[in-house]
């Protein structure tokens, strides 16, 4: 028995991200999805950018977990406006989800805005946010398998951030490697490495960031 699809599942899915990014576009905003699996220093990463560009930019928040309010009242602390949204089970954000929250944020204020998916290397890859840039990032102590194994998500990112390099004397991790596999898997994306509880290599990260900005403010 065959079945013939009529209507794409994605259909509405796509349509919310289509309204995000008009939406992203016309108050200039710079929008970053970050994702990554679980503890790989996403929260921190945000922490550490908002201490260092809050007194450039105005910075909105978008924070996705199952359950919980912890890292968006981490991030409430750093006098960010963060929208929570719990999943209660689910494996990723849609846009969908982005749009209901943006009536909250006084997006005429905003100049970055900062979407945190939900931990996993899979799922999040799929949908688009109508973000302007999606980031993931990997943390030295996961190993140099995640690359090669989750290779949809880092095929479809433009920027790979490896966390965690303070670390780098204790774990089993090659930059060099990681450099390679993703340059077979994703030419195209940027790779750079931090440590966002050191400030290693953190100016690059916010420098890349301010590039961003800037160029949404000129379009």
């Amino acid at each position: 028995m065959k079945v013939k699809l009529q209507e794409d599942v994605l259909k509405n899915q796509n349509l919310a991200a289509s309204f995000n990014r008009k939406t992203f576009n016309a108050h200039h905003l710079f929008v970053v999805n970050l994702m990554s699996s679980p503890g790989a220093g996403k929260t921190t990463l945000l922490e550490e950018t908002v201490k260092a560009l809050k007194q450039e930019y105005t910075i909105g928040v978008i924070e996705g977990d199952l359950a919980t309010e912890r890292d968006a009242l981490r991030l409430r602390r750093l006098g960010v406006a963060t929208v929570q949204i719990n999943t209660v089970g689910g494996c990723h954000l849609d846009a969908r989800m982005v749009a209901k929250t943006l009536p909250e944020f006084d997006l005429k204020e905003i100049d970055l805005l900062f979407i945190e998916n939900i931990g996993n290397l899979v799922c999040p890859s799929s949908y688009d946010l109508g973000q302007g840039k999606k980031v993931v990032i990997l943390s030295v102590p996961e190993g140099n398998d995640k690359i090669p194994k989750y290779p949809v998500m880092f095929k479809r990112t433009d920027m790979t951030v490896i966390n965690k390099i303070d670390l780098l004397p204790y774990v089993d991790f090659s930059l060099v490697q990681a450099e390679a596999d993703l340059a077979t898997i994703n030419s195209e994306a940027r790779l750079m490495s931090v440590s966002a509880q050191t400030g290693e290599g953190m100016e690059e990260w916010l420098d890349w960031l301010r590039e961003g900005v800037k160029s949404c403010k000129e379009q």
